[in-house]
Protein backbone atom coordinates (compact mmCIF):
# COMPACT_ATOMS: atom_id res chain seq x y z
CA UNK A 1 0.00 0.00 0.00
CA UNK A 2 1.50 3.66 -1.31
CA UNK A 3 -1.77 5.55 -0.82
CA UNK A 4 -3.63 6.77 2.24
CA UNK A 5 -7.08 8.59 2.79
CA UNK A 6 -8.38 10.28 5.44
CA UNK A 7 -11.71 12.32 5.26
CA UNK A 8 -14.19 14.36 7.37
CA UNK A 9 -17.29 14.57 6.95
CA UNK A 10 -19.99 11.68 6.03
CA UNK A 11 -18.61 8.63 6.84
CA UNK A 12 -20.94 6.49 4.56
CA UNK A 13 -20.15 8.88 1.70
CA UNK A 14 -16.66 7.77 2.90
CA UNK A 15 -17.02 4.16 2.34
CA UNK A 16 -18.77 4.08 -1.30
CA UNK A 17 -15.50 6.60 -2.54
CA UNK A 18 -12.67 4.34 -0.80
CA UNK A 19 -14.60 1.46 -2.45
CA UNK A 20 -14.74 3.35 -5.82
CA UNK A 21 -10.95 4.22 -5.29
CA UNK A 22 -9.73 0.80 -4.43
CA UNK A 23 -12.05 -0.32 -7.58
CA UNK A 24 -9.91 2.09 -10.26
CA UNK A 25 -6.75 1.01 -8.00
CA UNK A 26 -6.89 -2.03 -9.10
CA UNK A 27 -8.43 -1.95 -12.58
CA UNK A 28 -5.53 0.42 -13.07
CA UNK A 29 -3.08 -2.13 -11.90
CA UNK A 30 -4.92 -4.76 -14.51
CA UNK A 31 -4.75 -2.59 -17.65
CA UNK A 32 -1.61 -0.62 -17.25
CA UNK A 33 0.23 -3.21 -15.03
CA UNK A 34 2.01 -0.10 -12.79
CA UNK A 35 0.44 1.56 -9.19
CA UNK A 36 -1.14 4.27 -9.96
CA UNK A 37 0.32 7.69 -8.96
CA UNK A 38 -1.49 9.76 -5.56
CA UNK A 39 -2.30 12.52 -7.90
CA UNK A 40 -4.10 10.02 -10.74
CA UNK A 41 -6.39 8.76 -7.62
CA UNK A 42 -6.61 11.89 -6.43
CA UNK A 43 -8.00 13.41 -9.63
CA UNK A 44 -10.30 10.01 -10.33
CA UNK A 45 -11.50 10.96 -6.87
CA UNK A 46 -11.83 14.75 -7.25
CA UNK A 47 -13.41 13.93 -10.78
CA UNK A 48 -16.14 11.38 -9.56
CA UNK A 49 -16.80 14.10 -6.37
CA UNK A 50 -17.42 17.27 -8.93
CA UNK A 51 -19.72 14.60 -10.93
CA UNK A 52 -22.39 14.13 -8.08
CA UNK A 53 -22.58 18.29 -8.05
CA UNK A 54 -23.45 18.08 -11.67
CA UNK A 55 -25.85 15.34 -11.92
CA UNK A 56 -29.89 15.13 -11.18
CA UNK A 57 -31.31 13.11 -8.72
CA UNK A 58 -28.05 11.97 -6.74
CA UNK A 59 -26.28 14.81 -3.79
CA UNK A 60 -22.71 15.48 -3.32
CA UNK A 61 -20.52 13.53 -1.16
CA UNK A 62 -20.80 15.84 1.74
CA UNK A 63 -16.88 14.95 3.25
CA UNK A 64 -13.10 16.70 2.27
CA UNK A 65 -10.27 13.95 1.81
CA UNK A 66 -6.60 14.34 2.58
CA UNK A 67 -4.78 11.62 0.13
CA UNK A 68 -1.10 10.96 0.77
CA UNK A 69 1.02 8.52 -0.14
CA UNK A 70 4.78 7.69 -2.04
CA UNK A 71 4.90 7.73 -5.76
CA UNK A 72 6.18 4.46 -7.78
CA UNK A 73 8.58 6.76 -9.14
CA UNK A 74 9.39 9.48 -7.14
CA UNK A 75 11.03 9.85 -3.65
CA UNK A 76 9.12 12.31 -2.24
CA UNK A 77 5.55 12.02 -0.54
CA UNK A 78 3.14 13.61 -1.94
CA UNK A 79 -0.42 15.21 0.00
CA UNK A 80 -3.75 16.34 -1.77
CA UNK A 81 -7.00 17.98 -0.41
CA UNK A 82 -10.25 17.26 -2.19
CA UNK A 83 -13.63 18.99 -1.29
CA UNK A 84 -16.92 17.98 -2.05
CA UNK A 85 -17.44 20.36 -4.99
CA UNK A 86 -14.67 18.32 -6.64
CA UNK A 87 -12.10 20.19 -6.59
CA UNK A 88 -8.86 19.27 -5.11
CA UNK A 89 -4.97 20.88 -4.46
CA UNK A 90 -1.50 19.83 -3.47
CA UNK A 91 -0.14 20.77 -0.17
CA UNK A 92 2.83 20.38 2.05
CA UNK A 93 1.02 19.80 5.32
CA UNK A 94 -2.96 20.23 5.76
CA UNK A 95 -5.52 19.81 8.13
CA UNK A 96 -9.42 18.87 7.19
CA UNK A 97 -12.29 18.74 9.58
CA UNK A 98 -14.07 20.61 12.62
CA UNK A 99 -10.83 22.49 13.87
CA UNK A 100 -8.33 22.61 10.62
CA UNK A 101 -8.56 26.53 10.37
CA UNK A 102 -6.74 26.83 13.49
CA UNK A 103 -5.19 23.83 12.53
CA UNK A 104 -3.72 25.34 9.35
CA UNK A 105 -2.28 28.45 11.19
CA UNK A 106 -0.09 26.07 13.71
CA UNK A 107 1.10 24.42 10.29
CA UNK A 108 1.91 27.16 8.84
CA UNK A 109 3.93 28.38 11.67
CA UNK A 110 5.53 25.41 12.79
CA UNK A 111 6.53 23.57 9.48
CA UNK A 112 9.57 22.50 8.33
CA UNK A 113 10.79 20.32 6.10
CA UNK A 114 12.08 17.10 8.41
CA UNK A 115 12.10 13.73 8.62
CA UNK A 116 11.65 10.57 11.51
CA UNK A 117 10.56 11.69 14.89
CA UNK A 118 10.16 15.79 14.10
CA UNK A 119 7.98 14.75 12.00
CA UNK A 120 6.05 12.33 13.93
CA UNK A 121 5.69 14.86 16.79
CA UNK A 122 4.65 17.49 14.80
CA UNK A 123 2.27 15.39 13.17
CA UNK A 124 0.58 14.42 16.77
Amino acid sequence: MHVALACAGLKADARVLINRARVECQSHRLTVEDLVTVEYITRYIAGLQHKYTQSGGVRPFGLSTLIVGFDPYMDKPALYQTDPSGTFSAWRANAAGRNSNSMREFLEKNYKDTSGKETIKLTI
